[in-house]
């Protein structure tokens, strides 16, 4: 399935929709943008278009909440968490609502719209909502499984996306299970843990860093950053080097719950790097450009990679 995700993301709702009426999908002013169009259109009385105000979107998507309607609200990752966090987290989390949120463009997958459109900072922010759930998407089946899990689980779920294509990683939804990371690949010297587009590079450099040296790396998608996996990383700590990549700033992200887990489970690892992005802002450029400014392309990640196996 190589269908682009704001695509898929339209037709999962709309498949819910189909056979539960009390699902409700609200749009800042980005319907064309995120293919909700369809929705709109198919599903009038079931759609709210709130204009460009997040902040009044998720306190009406509250107020929905409370009389039992199931609310998708959606915008740019930066402006579904940034711009209205203080109502997510009081008219969303501490009144105990039900509010899904799909943050999409997130990290630089947000490419030409530039650093204002470019959130870093998304995943820090949602995983300090009390019980609130983050899931950074890595495939159309992984946001299929995300959205059905979301209408399903009463809470403020979050979910970071692309609305671009990936690649495949899986079959379908039900390879997938919300709170649980996937291994893609096993090896003995280095376990790559990734989240949402940097899967992928984290798979390609894996198999750079195989064809480059005698080292063979494991790779994770933990696609559910809260609540995490921490079982599956204490397994593959045994391979006692970890790194982690994510589209993200290094400080709140994957890295960040990965170490906390690492640390508070006395796991012995004799390396652990966080590959992210690092006191920076967002910028206007291309995914490619993008990913290798940051560090985070898959040559990047393998000359990383490598540089610290040969010096331990």
């Amino acid at each position: 399935m190589n269908k682009e995700l704001r695509h898929v993301h339209c037709e999962t709702l709309m498949e819910i929709a189909e056979k539960n009426k009390n699902i409700m999908v609200l749009e800042a002013d980005l319907m064309g943008s995120v293919s909700t169009k369809k929705f709109a259109d198919t599903y009038p009385n079931n759609f709210i278009q709130c204009g460009i105000a997040e902040a009044n979107m998720i306190g009406v998507a509250s107020g929905l909440s409370t009389v039992g309607k199931v609310p998708f609200v959606h915008s740019f990752g930066c402006f579904a968490t940034r711009r209205c966090y203080d109502q997510l987290f009081l008219a969303g989390g501490y009144a105990k609502q039900h509010i899904n949120i799909f943050g999409s463009d997130a990290g630089v997958t947000a490419v030409t719209n530039g650093g204002t459109h470019m959130p870093f900072e998304d995943t820090g922010l949602m995983r300090l909502i009390p019980n609130a759930t983050v899931i950074d998407i890595s495939d159309a089946h992984v946001l299929q499984a995300a959205i059905h899990y979301s209408y399903k689980h009463h809470g403020i779920n979050y979910i970071r996306s692309t609305r671009k294509a990936l690649p495949s990683l899986y079959h379908s939804k039900d390879d997938i299970e919300i709170g649980k990371g996937n291994v893609l690949r096993e090896g003995n010297d280095l376990t790559l843990i990734a989240s949402g587009v940097s899967v992928h590079d984290a798979l390609e450099a894996a198999q750079i860093i195989e064809d480059r040296s005698s080292f063979t790396v494991t790779v994770i998608d933990m696609h559910t950053i809260k609540p995490l996996d921490e079982s599956l990383i204490i397994k593959y700590a045994s391979t006692e080097r970890i790194i982690t990549i994510e589209n993200h700033n290094i400080i709140g992200g994957l890295g960040d719950a990965v170490a906390s887990c690492l640390l508070s489970n006395n796991c012995k690892v004799s390396m652990f790097h966080k590959l992210g992005v690092n006191e920076q802002f967002g910028q206007v450029g291309s995914l490619e450009y993008l990913k290798e400014t940051y560090g985070i392309s898959a040559e990047k990640i393998a000359e990383f990679s490598l540089q610290k196996l040969l010096a331990l």
